[in-house]
């Protein structure tokens, strides 16, 4: 085995040590098929009020110019997918909110992961990437080997369907790389059926400004009057597309005690949210990603969904 061989066999086996689902590898170079689409996707507007998809168009699809020298993309699949839902009696918030925010859980295993690198094997240059850089992170994940990306765009696996983050690590270190995997929708349009808001325009392409993800989190002005009625109870992100996915009958429950919601989330009724306050949002979402649409925006989806509250 060569040196690159053994070394991806310790990265490997590192990741799973610290809890990765899975890790597979792809040469850092231009992602060629992935311009064209992205391309067409900004010129159709698909991206709403999210103008930062437009930056950096060219670091999005080349890794080399994010980090000089780059040669390889390791990518990670952390599992997020809760034990039990929220209370039926409260609101609908997507299951990878429910407890601490990712970004910090991840970059700590993944800095982790970055220091073993560099004790076992050397001198290795690199960045850590947790959904917060210009990256495609499924792009990399299909071309990695760690799943095919699905009709509603979600990186799928079958073996543990799609409820759970990417993260990457782009090193200047040669590595060899994994194949990718073959599609397994299928006829299959469950998700496509599914959307409450048809945000998922054709197989393989969602309108981003259509998803109620968008409005809820991304979207910083009133929600449209005609989506009123439109979606149940969501008030932050959704989840319908994966929750109905063949795939996901296969998904476990996650092991990491920081992704575990609080007793105060759990024990959120309707009432509760209705009378929220600043002081309250606080104590409930100490460390959340919910924090990210503030405490006006989530008091704004709530209003839409509760005219008069």
């Amino acid at each position: 085995m060569s040196n690159g061989g053994k070394y991806a066999v310790l990265i490997k086996a590192e990741a799973k040590r610290l809890g990765f689902l899975s890790c597979g590898i792809s040469r850092a170079d231009f992602l060629e098929e992935e311009a064209p689409r992205l391309e067409q996707w900004l010129k159709h507007g698909m991206h709403g009020e999210m103008a930062y998809m437009e930056n950096h168009f060219d670091k999005r699809l080349d890794p080399r110019k994010l980090v000089p020298g780059a040669q390889s993309v390791i990518s990670l699949l952390y599992n997020y997918y809760p034990s039990e839902e929220l209370s039926a009696e409260g609101y609908k918030i997507s299951k990878y909110a429910y407890g601490e925010d990712y970004h910090k859980v991840i970059k700590d295993k993944l800095r982790e992961l970055m220091v073993i690198i560099q004790e076992e094997i050397g001198e290795v240059g690199g960045r850590i990437f947790v959904d917060s850089a210009p990256v495609l992170d499924k792009a990399w994940a299909a071309r990695s080997g760690l799943g095919w990306i699905g009709k509603h765009s979600n990186l799928l696996t079958q073996q543990v369907g799609s409820f759970y983050f990417i993260a990457e690590l782009i090193l200047d270190l040669e590595l060899p790389e994994d194949s990718p995997v073959t599609d397994h929708c299928g006829s299959c349009t469950a998700c496509l059926d599914a959307c409450p808001t048809q945000a998922i325009v054709a197989p393989y392409v969602v309108d981003g400004s259509k998803c109620i993800s968008y409005y809820t989190i991304e979207l910083k002005n009133e929600i449209p009057p005609e989506m009123s009625g439109a979606w149940d109870d969501w008030i932050f992100g959704c989840d319908v597309c994966q929750d109905v996915c063949p795939w996901n009958r296969f998904s476990k429950p996650h092991g990491e005690p920081r992704f575990q919601p609080s007793e105060a989330l759990k024990g959120m009724r309707r009432e509760d949210w209705q009378e929220l306050t600043e002081e309250v949002f606080r104590q409930v979402f100490p460390k959340s990603a919910v924090k990210r649409t503030k405490f006006s925006g989530l008091q704004r989806n709530i209003q839409f969904l509760e005219p008069g509250t």
